[in-house]
């Protein structure tokens, strides 16, 4: 048996990482959250140490790490938002415990080079980071018949999901802390379809704003259009009125079916990295620096390709 501690325990991803935590046979032995709206933790881990000062969870973990190796921390999970990841882990890797991270792992491309180069010096332990939808049974088939050919394709990611004032409010909303749309919203779909289709060749940015954000992008063996939005506005007019989020990947013109089989996707990526099998740095590497270049983007005005949902005029 293995202990956790972790990050961010009263966000919104934490209950994923606290039923992994549990459903690979492991304890949670400390966990910080700045709000203590952490009843969520008696569902699994009733005793755990919680702590609202950062300051006094890094002591907490110094004073285990320098206790009984049964007491020490092997893992910390990280959950807390997206500005504050690369610090976290930084702390996992000073007390000697392997970090995972949520999406996205880092928010520039150079916070993981230091990472990486945290990860020789202390020699110890690694980082790992959350990238379930490869474990996905449904993408794993389609990633499996992709690689049996050579044809080029043509895909269009479209996800609207409806986000109210709150979020215009959290860290969520503050590009500073979360990256904006693409980075918060955007960055797993970015990995996948590398994942799927190669890597980034050339990348436009048609629209880049707080609330939604598309592009074009030519990928090794795929062109694609893109869109994501957290304004209910942008949903097409066949879910309008009846659901919150659309979210749609064609492939060729014909959908990708993986709206189920998520329940357990957190703990398989568990069950891979316990196992030696997780992702790691590199892995997350490639997502990381397109999220930074659309970011850091200028949008074109006579763009290639814009995805339908964008309203342009195409000639």
């Amino acid at each position: 048996m293995k202990n956790f501690a972790l990050t961010g325990v009263a966000g919104y991803i934490a209950p994923r990482h606290l039923k992994a935590i549990a459903e690979t046979g492991n304890r949670l032995v400390a966990a910080v959250d700045p709000h203590d709206s952490v009843g969520i933790l008696d569902q699994h881990f009733p005793q755990t140490a919680f702590f609202t000062e950062f300051e006094r969870f890094d002591r907490h973990l110094e004073k285990l790490r320098r206790g009984p190796e049964s007491e020490r921390v092997d893992y910390v999970t990280i959950c807390s938002p997206n500005h504050l990841h690369d610090a976290h882990i930084r702390l996992a890797l000073r007390v000697g415990a392997d970090a995972i991270c949520e999406k996205p792992l880092v928010m520039n491309p150079w916070n993981l080079d230091v990472l990486a180069e945290l990860e020789r010096e202390y020699d110890c332990c690694s980082v790992h980071t959350i990238l379930q939808l490869r474990v996905h049974p449904a993408l794993l088939a389609l990633r499996e018949k992709l690689q049996g050919s050579d044809k080029r394709h043509a895909v269009r990611l479209s996800y609207v999901t409806s986000r109210g004032q709150w979020y215009r409010y959290s860290w969520k909303g503050n590009a500073d802390k979360s990256g904006g749309v693409a980075t918060n919203i955007g960055i797993h779909f970015f990995d996948l379809l590398i994942w799927l289709f190669g890597g980034v060749e050339e990348s436009e940015v048609h629209v880049l704003e707080a609330e939604r954000a598309g592009g074009f992008l030519e990928l090794q063996r795929a062109d694609v259009q893109w869109f994501l939005s957290i304004d209910g506005n942008d949903l097409p007019a066949s879910v309008k009125g009846q659901q919150p989020t659309y979210r749609s990947i064609t492939v060729d013109g014909e959908e990708v079916e993986f709206s189920g089989g998520f329940r357990d996707l957190h703990t398989v990526v568990y069950e891979q990295t316990l196992d030696g099998q997780g992702f790691g740095i590199e892995d997350a590497r490639p997502s990381i620096e397109l999220v930074h270049a659309i970011r850091t983007a200028k949008v074109e005005t006579a763009p290639t390709l814009p995805h339908p949902f964008l309203g342009f005029e195409v000639a």
